[in-house]
């Protein structure tokens, strides 16, 4: 077994319009990591739709309908200020979701050793009922579900070190003792959430804000420290990562000084964490990442990290 990646032409065709941070470049980018010599033989596969009653399981179905209804014929439509959406996006936002409870199966039934969602829009910002911070649907939320829904699982853990606090997949796990959320960010920034004293409804929500220009050493605390004991304690049957890489240090959208070796580091210890817990069940779906070469540094480390397990 190996990691198998989880990828489509159609996140190519999300057209977010000009001057965009989240722009078909990004995956374009990844693709180009993915076709280098020590990950080119890794399996592909082609993302599938997300079924609707699968986005219902986290978002309610009001919102659900309407998102679908308001992909345009022509031009682009705006879910917020930031969230666009193309006639060509409709294909994107179901496979990104859908990529993840793929990659969820291939896990479970032990086709792949791990698997890495090569997919945009990102999703972590995306609440039941509101499209935030270019996210549409949260594709890890959905993934989440899927693997309690379909697949027999009761405790599920996301872990986010994107540089921005993913909201949305903390609302969702909010009220349920059985999901674990755990995020290092930067604080304070967008989306303004994220702080310590944000637990869930039985300490199952875990934030460790890092303050403008942290680096390596802020970040490896907060894990070290905060996150990693915390994930041990809630014994998950699979770890799930929002895998941003915009805490590098060269992101134009926030101001930590992350580098390829800290996103190496981060997944491998979460490797190992679930080969400690779950029988090394790990799925990594990318989140953001919005300067190209840090993009991808970041995303090499992170399948550097993925594929020495």
């Amino acid at each position: 077994m190996t990691t198998a990646i989880f990828t489509h032409q159609d996140f190519l065709a999300h057209d977010t319009g000009p001057g965009h941070p989240e722009r078909p470049e990004r995956i374009a980018v990844v693709w180009e990591v993915l076709d280098r010599d020590e990950f080119r033989d890794l399996p592909r596969f082609e993302a599938p739709e997300a079924e609707v009653e699968q986005l219902r399981w986290v978002h309610d179905p009001a919102y659900v309908d309407a998102v679908l209804n308001a992909v345009p014929d022509s031009g682009h439509a705006r879910l917020d200020a930031d969230t666009v959406l193309s006639p060509t996006s409709r294909s994107a936002i179901l496979r990104a979701a859908g990529a993840v409870c793929a990659a969820v199966d291939a896990v479970l039934d032990g086709t792949a050793k791990n698997a890495f969602c090569a997919v945009r829009p990102c999703g972590h910002h995306a609440e039941p009922a509101r499209a935030m911070g270019f996210c549409v649907f949260n594709n890890v939320a959905v993934g989440a579900e899927h693997a309690r829904k379909r697949r027999g699982l009761t405790r599920v853990a996301v872990v986010d070190y994107d540089v921005h606090h993913g909201n949305g997949t903390q609302a969702m796990f909010w009220d349920d003792a059985d999901l674990f959320f755990a995020s290092t960010h930067q604080s304070p920034l967008y989306p303004g959430t994220g702080s310590m004293s944000e637990t869930g409804v039985a300490d199952n929500i875990v934030n460790a804000p890092l303050p403008p220009h942290s680096g390596t050493v802020e970040f490896r605390q907060a894990m070290e420290r905060r996150i990693l004991p915390a994930l041990e304690e809630f014994q998950p049957e699979l770890i799930l990562i929002s895998a941003g890489f915009d805490a590098h240090a060269r992101d134009p959208l926030a101001s930590l000084n992350f580098t390829g070796p800290d996103f190496e580091w981060a997944t491998r210890k979460l490797v190992e964490a679930a080969d400690r817990l779950c029988g090394g069940r790990v799925v990594t779906v990318l989140e953001g990442g919005y300067d190209m070469v840090g993009l991808a540094e970041g995303c090499a480390a992170h399948l550097q990290a993925l594929t020495r397990a």
